[in-house]
């Protein structure tokens, strides 16, 4: 199908979004104009990639498919000194690869790019946008998609934009929102949250320059976008074709659901979001079909299938699985896997059209948004369990192998995230500072265990860089001025090159069962979209089990959350099963034993 053809197929729909969310459609007119011009502008490698993704629309949920999530400074330096890293992303099979915030930024209050100066330009820090083009060519050569972020709702207060509007520009005065006094503002208040209340509280910040209350959701350096003007919306439109030009594959739209504001709302995942979403994902589909959206959703689960959208009108192919990423980490801490097994249920009653990038660890931290009503149902108290488990994750019972360390601890809710790296959450730096091998055996199996857990759901999983190597926690950010006050920065740490080139020891054994996870998942065709994935009980709250079948084939994912051998029995599995981890061969349904942090992919065997 021509550009042409799906433009004309998507032309009623995008003026029946502008009138949905403006009341005219006159501005819908200025987007195809851009529509036009960036597909003109497209080179021809990307438009043969866009015709190879429009005959296989579902390439991103291949079993092949293996994230990795990065930042350039950390892992390589830059973007030419990236694309010489290609080979090592290569050999680790990977095939999406997410590099945190490149754009123009702020040289110090900047959110770790999360505060944009310039949606076109790379940061000369990272290099140039003819070094990124020429990353984005080399990496589609090794069969790798590039994501970035795509920072919907704000851009930083020294963004062209914002400054234009603090110089009195009333056309970007629009592009914002601003108010003489407070009267509005505390309207808002009343019912708008707070998303960083002990860092950053309220909603507003005051302008001395211009006299005036910002609209300012996250940090005072971000000023939130004003989605009401249709003006920033083409302009953001804009923004993405342009980065999809420049090679960009996957976006990932950060804070999406905080993107449109309604006096006496929570201003959370309003209507009109899914509207924009909705558009975007149109835009794309004529000007850059290779292309999709990850939608970053760190909302209740009930709110997650919306932003996937209908079957007939879809909005993100694909969402960050936050849910089950808390859960793998409540389970493994309280060993206790009904929490995780009702929210596995809850996740895998989505539509088939629904997918998700499963992970442990990325460059945020662990918020602990369990399902309170449904802790409750199961007799847990939401804030108790909430304590113990950021406490157990820094360390703080004599119990705990775990070193992490909170994040955001607000005293008056009690409430608290946490920080680490994969290993060090897992027990791995505990048992090497008892010099106690058996602790550092039981953290090597945790880890494995749980990143088991992860590339058996539904979706493909992401590893976050370092974890293949098992890098530990970085207390040097401490030293730091810059850097001390963001717990975060604990697992944001430099990619450690010569510990991967020269692997030994628990290291390698951490990336020899990933690497084997990796090959069971790519030569598997039970791990493609085509199977259907189920949650499985053992009749027992400390094994957690998933089953894919496809055909006569079936496969029974099987993971030990205990620190002692637990016995699992699975009803109506008749015949033998052979594991694909161990070569062992077992029948299910007679029941059977699993080691301490075990875990054992089982596969029917034909005959």
């Amino acid at each position: 199908m021509s550009f042409a053809t799906r433009l004309n197929c998507s032309i009623e729909e995008i003026k029946g979004i502008f009138r949905a969310l403006y009341g005219s459609d006159e501005k819908a007119f200025s987007l195809f104009e851009k529509m036009v011009f960036y597909h003109d502008e497209r080179c021809d490698e990307l438009k043969a990639l866009d015709e190879e993704r429009l005959l296989d629309s579902n390439w991103y949920k291949r079993s092949n498919m293996l994230g990795l999530t990065m930042y350039t400074d950390l892992f390589a330096g830059d973007l030419r000194k990236l694309k010489a890293k290609i080979p090592y992303l290569k050999k680790l099979g990977i095939s999406y690869l997410h590099l945190m915030p490149l754009l123009k930024m702020p040289e110090k209050d900047n959110d770790g790019g999360y505060a944009v100066d310039d949606f076109s330009l790379v940061d000369p820090r990272f290099g140039t946008n003819v070094d990124l083009v020429e990353l984005t060519h080399a990496l589609r050569e090794n069969g790798i998609s590039l994501c970035l972020d795509f920072v919907m709702n704000h851009t930083s207060s020294t963004h062209q934009w914002a400054l234009k509007a603090q110089e009195g520009d009333e056309y970007y005065r629009g592009f914002y929102s601003f108010y003489e006094d407070r009267r509005i503002p505390d309207e808002y208040e009343k019912t708008m949250p707070e998303v960083f209340p002990e860092t950053a509280p309220g909603n507003f910040v005051w302008n001395e320059k211009m006299g005036m209350w910002v609209l300012s959701t996250f940090y005072p350096y971000q000023w939130d976008l004003n989605y009401s003007n249709p003006e920033v919306l083409v302009q953001m439109m804009a923004s993405a074709m342009n980065l999809a030009n420049m090679g960009v594959e996957v976006f990932r739209l950060d804070a999406v659901p905080y993107i449109w504001k309604k006096l006496g709302t929570s201003c959370r995942n309003l209507e009109e979001v899914h509207y924009i979403v909705r558009l975007m994902r149109i835009v794309l589909e004529c000007v850059a079909p290779c292309s999709i959206l990850k939608g970053e959703v760190v909302m209740a689960p009930k709110e997650l299938e919306a932003y996937f959208g209908t079957k007939e009108k879809p909005e993100c192919h694909i969402l960050y699985n936050v849910s089950m990423m808390v859960n793998f980490w409540s389970a493994l801490a309280s060993q206790d896997t009904r929490l995780l097994y009702r929210m596995a249920e809850d996740m895998l009653c989505f539509k088939e059209h629904c997918s998700f990038v499963n992970y442990l660890r990325c460059h945020d931290d662990i918020g602990w948004g369990l399902d309170e009503n449904m802790e409750r149902s199961l007799g847990i108290d939401p804030l108790a369990h909430k304590i113990y488990l950021y406490r157990f994750f820094s360390g703080d019972f004599k119990s705990s192998w775990s070193r992490g360390q909170l994040y955001n601890y607000d005293p008056d809710t009690k409430d608290a995230r946490s920080c680490g790296t994969t290993a060090s959450l897992c027990g791995v730096e505990d048992g090497l500072n008892h010099s106690d091998e058996e602790k550092i055996k039981m953290a090597l199996k945790r880890d494995l265990m749980m990143h088991a857990s992860v590339y058996a759901f539904r979706g493909f999983p992401m590893l976050s860089s370092g974890d293949e190597i098992g890098q530990l926690n970085d207390y040097s950010y401490m030293n730091d001025p810059n850097r001390a006050l963001d717990s975060r920065n604990l697992h944001r740490s430099k990619f450690d090159w010569k510990i991967a080139k020269n692997l030994e020891g628990w290291r390698k054994e951490i990336r020899d069962g990933i690497e084997q996870l990796n090959s069971i998942r790519k030569n598997n065709e039970l791990f493609s979209e085509k199977a259907s994935v189920m949650t499985w009980y053992g009749h027992n709250d400390k094994v957690f089990a998933i089953r894919r079948t496809l055909g006569e084939k079936d496969l029974l994912a099987v993971m030990n959350y205990s620190d002692r051998i637990e016995s699992a029995r699975f009803d109506f599995f008749v015949g033998k099963y052979v594991d694909l981890i161990t070569g062992y061969v077992l029948e299910p349904g007679n029941g059977f034993s699993i080691p301490p942090y075990g875990y054992m992919y089982l596969m029917k065997k034909e005959g």
